[in-house]
């Protein structure tokens, strides 16, 4: 694969110009506040937390290991739809535990709780969080279902019900993401207040969508996330699942002005400015599912404090296991008591 975004030193400075909607923090708050609401909550975190206490369903399940408990997690998502998960926590370990909060790739699902321990093995308790409608793409299934329609789309996810905000598809994910949050929170072993988010690829934008949008959280750690810089990354690449969206417009020539405007509520690279806790990110500058430019546009536009780890020779694949040690260290030192 040849170079084909920006060279490295006008990656480190790369910051985008995004038009952002006017009622961007409106749409989100009136968003996630009724899907709280869903669940029998109201706008304070007391009863918030209370309402998902009792709305969530866990269920200890029996598996062969040994040095892990594994709970089956059902917790209210957007419009109260339930939502399924994994909790993985380090058998016999001292409690309140710090949380990593984990989304997972593009048309993957939750799997099975052993595939992944390694945040477990590391002293945290780990919620796995299916992505609605998705899990039957490769790995080994999902199982929370997307009970609201949409529009005409392409095949795949990306352009269900992108012709309206309130209608797209991320909308539902990414509130689910923020209720992932809120869920883990009610949990006896885990400290509430030492919850990072953590995700690759779809699951890194799921992540930087949970920074933005919830409160209080101690770090978060997206690794290439797609749909970051949206008008360049559509024009750059025609890998999927980016392409759908060009399919798309291919098909329903004109609509390109509607389409991007709902594209800038989902935005990663917008949504990263809303971002307060720090962030450590990884990009693989060969990488055509998730360009470099775009993971560096939502890194240079986050928040508050933001590193990017550079694998100059790695496609999509990034740092893989060698990169999870280097989250691994930033994170413990992020999230020590």
């Amino acid at each position: 694969m040849a170079r084909f975004d920006l060279p490295p030193e006008a990656l480190r400075t790369y910051r985008p110009q995004l038009a952002e909607p006017t009622d961007f923090d409106a749409f989100w708050a009136d968003t996630i506040t009724a899907s709280r609401a869903a669940a029998g909550a109201d706008a304070s975190a007391d009863a918030v937390d209370a309402a998902d206490a009792a709305r969530t369903a866990r269920r200890r399940v029996a598996t062969p290991m040994t040095s892990f408990d594994v709970d089956d997690v059902t917790f209210p998502g957007f419009a109260g739809d339930p939502v399924h998960a994994w909790l993985v926590t380090p058998h016999g370990a001292d409690r309140p535990l710090p949380a990593v909060v984990e989304f997972v790739g593009y048309g993957r699902g939750r799997g099975l709780a052993h595939e992944r321990l390694h945040w477990p093995a590391a002293g945290y308790a780990q919620l796995i969080v299916d992505t609605r409608g998705q899990g039957s793409v490769w790995g080994t299934g999902g199982e929370t279902a997307d009970p609201h329609g949409s529009g005409p789309a392409a095949p795949g996810f990306l352009t269900r019900g992108i012709e309206h905000p309130s209608t797209y598809y991320y909308r539902r994910v990414f509130t689910d993401a923020v209720r992932a949050v809120d869920a883990v929170r009610t949990f006896a072993e885990v400290d509430p207040a030492r919850v990072a988010v953590t995700g690759n690829s779809q699951g890194g934008l799921i992540a930087i969508a949970a920074a933005a949008l919830s409160d209080g959280l101690v770090a978060a750690l997206p690794t290439a996330p797609i749909l970051c810089d949206v008008p360049r990354v559509l024009g750059l690449t025609d890998a999927d699942p980016h392409v759908e969206i060009a399919r798309y417009l291919a098909v329903h020539r004109g609509a390109e002005e509607r389409v991007l405007a709902t594209l800038s509520y989902f935005d990663g690279a917008i949504l990263a400015t809303r971002a307060t806790a720090p962030a450590f990110f990884g990009t693989g500058h060969l990488d055509t599912i998730a360009p470099p430019s775009g993971v560096y546009a939502a890194a240079n536009r986050w928040g508050v404090r933001a590193e990017v780890v550079d694998y100059p020779w790695n496609g999509h694949e990034g740092g893989e296991g060698a990169h999870w040690v280097r989250q691994a260290e930033w994170l413990a030192g992020e999230a020590s008591a």
